[in-house]
């Protein structure tokens, strides 16, 4: 397994589009941050409260999500659309050791990308806007919480590549999920359409971001519930890259 680890990570790392990837991630998270902040500072009438200020610097993940995303694809099915997956697996013949070790080197990948974007965003977007009650233990959960809601967000696209297989069909399906459908979902009617609502995807997974609830789930249920749709993305595309061919 170790070797198979090994592989993934010189793949990743010498990919020219996982690089671009990683950067804009980054880039997206501060220039937001810087932004936001900034935009706050000038406009505002008066000192942010804590919660206000970082809820406003990690705002710029809404978009960096989609980033890391397409990164996520782009880790399998860019060897679909190159022909490279049939190399992998005449090394590596057990095709789901192939995909853990993907999925491994992915995810400490997203969570190293997420961990630096969202800790620059946090640290630029507080310099500038200079909250009031400043609390360490605070600023350390909404860096956790966001780390952990784009790592997240890159595995979605992850298994959504691994089941779709084809590179501009997977993006365009982690868009409309991550962020086109979950807005449509609060315009449904009645108790159905509010249950339906918190229960989508990061509707219920970006709870963890601001430590706040909905009508059903607290942010640590809804981020239970955002990995269960991303285990079963991760999970069909595995038993369908068993029975597909390469």
């Amino acid at each position: 397994m170790m070797n198979v680890i090994r592989s993934e990570w010189t793949k990743i790392r010498s990919v020219r589009s996982t690089m671009w990837s990683l950067i804009v991630t980054v880039l997206l998270m501060i220039g937001f941050s810087a932004l936001i902040n900034g935009s706050a500072r000038v406009n505002g009438d008066g000192p942010l409260t804590l919660d206000q200020a970082l809820n406003i610097s990690v705002a710029g993940g809404l978009v960096a999500t989609i980033s890391l995303a397409a990164l996520g694809v782009l880790v399998i099915s860019s060897e679909y659309r190159t022909g490279g997956i049939r190399t992998s697996l005449m090394a590596v013949p057990n095709r789901y050791k192939l995909l853990a070790g993907k999925l491994i080197v992915f995810t400490a990948t997203a969570l190293v990308a997420g961990a630096v974007s969202t800790a620059a965003a946090i640290a630029i977007g507080l310099s500038i806007t200079q909250p009031t009650g400043f609390d360490l233990a605070e600023v350390v959960r909404a860096g956790v919480g966001n780390t952990l809601y784009l790592t997240a967000c890159g595995l979605f696209g992850f298994g959504l590549g691994t089941l779709i297989r084809h590179t501009p069909g997977a993006i365009v399906s982690a868009i409309a999920l991550i962020m086109v459908l979950p807005q449509l979902t609060t315009m449904l009617p009645g108790e159905w359409g509010r249950t339906v609502s918190d229960y989508f995807t990061t509707n219920a997974g970006s709870l963890i971001v601001a430590n706040r609830s909905n009508d059903s789930l607290g942010p640590w249920s809804g981020f239970g519930v955002y990995l269960a749709w991303i285990a079963v993305s991760v999970l069909a595309g595995a038993v369908l890259m068993r029975r597909r061919d390469a």
